[in-house]
């Protein structure tokens, strides 16, 4: 683990040119490094060297290079004493134009005035570590980042406010409570213990473990999104659906088959659910040797699809090579969309995976598109879309310790009918409410953790 007796510093907003870029500092020396690198507006370059900023209060001012006597920019300050902080210690925050060479010369200064560059995400290492915020929290900190979509901002918005912590220490708490029963009476069989309704607690935890795990599906979906790939043979209108999905001339458009000779993907907001769509070249027999690489992607870009839309042209007779792309994607989750349905129906498309869903629409005026996109959620969801509450569940770490949680409840279910039942009991909750402090934090290991923050950008 990283030192937390130490001041570290990193740009905190992204790199390239913008109206403002921040420099952000924690730890104990915080104060003393703004002091020399922060000269207020109005006092002597010596009498700044005394600065003591009231907390929580921009200053306005310059970055100053006191070696070489220049003015690096021109700059707002401000300080934030412990423990009203996001790290619980002191942070200094300096709010620079955004551009490249200022923010990397004000970082160069308080690295030589005495910080350390940050990890990535130390900064909210330390606000866990600190116990400002649990693990749950501070994984939601990277979820709100990434959120694609305002249904998944809202998951990821439940999650930093603790909503799933709140949960799963109310079941811990109920297994921690059962397990000291037990221990209890294995420890001291002749002292007269409180009774409790083992069974009772345990069907209990098992049904909110149940609860939590029946909305991780969903979850999912709206933090990770759907990764969707449009398949087809050339010109049967792919890149003209991805065009229609996206309200937005993404793709070239010819009558000319072949147009599309690689992947290209974009991602869509469809009612809250991140849609990665892979608009993919035609898939069909060539000599060309960039054609050959195109079809290999698109190849590829099938096989890691989570969602196929399968897209034939309506006004044809079949292909053989839609009974080929149709093999391929037999027993895969895909919608048959049946494009062209601005000219005379032609292709009976009922041949065509009759066991998936089939969407007659057209790409080039709209029509039916709104039916594509019900049959999307539909069948990403099942047929069991939540419309009012906001899943809870969307990281999948958290839903492997569910899983194993449960597992180990159900063990103890078991274990509480057999010659050894409190001993073994007694093993199985101490599994399970192991595993339940993994999600909160108060079991975690350090790999655990390293795996997690180094999955943040550095300065979060």
């Amino acid at each position: 683990m990283l030192a937390l007796d130490d001041t570290i510093a990193a740009i905190s907003t992204p790199i390239g040119e913008g109206g403002i870029g921040i420099v952000r500092l924690s730890g104990p020396e915080a104060t003393a490094i703004l002091s020399k690198v922060f000269m207020p507006s109005g006092r002597h370059p010596e009498e700044s060297l005394n600065f003591e900023p009231d907390s929580h209060r921009f200053y306005y001012g310059h970055v100053v290079d006191r070696d070489e006597g220049v003015i690096v920019d021109e700059v707002l300050a401000v300080l934030m004493r412990t423990p009203r902080t996001y790290t619980r210690q002191d942070i200094a925050e300096i709010h620079c134009h955004g551009g490249i060479v200022p923010l990397r010369r004000t970082l160069e200064l308080v690295l030589r005035c005495g910080a350390r560059l940050a990890q990535p995400g130390e900064f909210t290492l330390r606000a866990f570590l600190n116990g400002r915020i649990d693990l749950a929290q501070a994984e939601a900190v990277l979820d709100i980042v990434r959120a694609k979509t305002e249904v998944s901002l809202r998951v990821a918005m439940q999650q930093l406010d603790g909503h799933i912590s709140q949960q799963v220490r109310g079941i811990r708490s109920m297994l921690v409570d059962a397990l000291a029963y037990l221990e209890a009476s294995l420890d001291f069989p002749e002292d007269e213990i409180p009774p409790l309704d083992l069974a009772s607690v345990l069907a209990q935890a098992k049904e909110q473990l149940e609860a939590l795990l029946a909305q991780a599906d969903q979850g999912l979906v709206y933090r990770q999104g759907v990764r969707t790939a449009i398949v087809g043979r050339p010109n049967v209108g792919k890149s003209s659906l991805l065009n229609a999905l996206l309200r937005t001339s993404r793709a070239i458009v010819t009558p000319i088959p072949g147009t599309t000779r690689d992947t290209l993907e974009e991602t869509l907001n469809l009612r809250g659910i991140p849609l990665c769509l892979v608009d993919t070249a035609g898939i069909t027999k060539s000599t060309d040797f960039i054609g050959r690489l195109g079809i290999e992607r698109s190849r590829q870009a099938l096989q890691q699809a989570d969602l196929i839309l399968m897209v034939i042209d309506g006004s044809e007779t079949l292909q053989v090579e839609d009974f080929e792309i149709a093999e391929s994607v037999r027993n895969r989750i895909a919608i048959v969309v049946v494009n062209k349905a601005d000219l005379p129906a032609v292709a009976e498309d009922s041949m065509i995976l009759p066991e998936a869903r089939h969407v007659h629409l057209s790409a080039l005026t709209g029509e039916g598109l709104n039916l594509l996109e019900e049959a999307i959620v539909d069948t990403i969801f099942s047929g069991q879309v939540q419309t009012s509450d906001v899943p809870v569940i969307s990281n999948p770490r958290h839903c492997e310790i569910l899983r194993r949680a449960l597992a180990q409840v159900a063990d103890a279910q078991n274990s509480s009918h057999t010659p050894l039942a409190a001993d073994l009991t007694a093993i199985d909750l101490t599994a399970a409410v192991s595993a339940l402090g993994e999600i909160t934090g108060e079991t975690v290991n350090e790999d655990v953790l390293d795996a997690i923050f180094s999955n943040f950008c550095i300065g979060k």
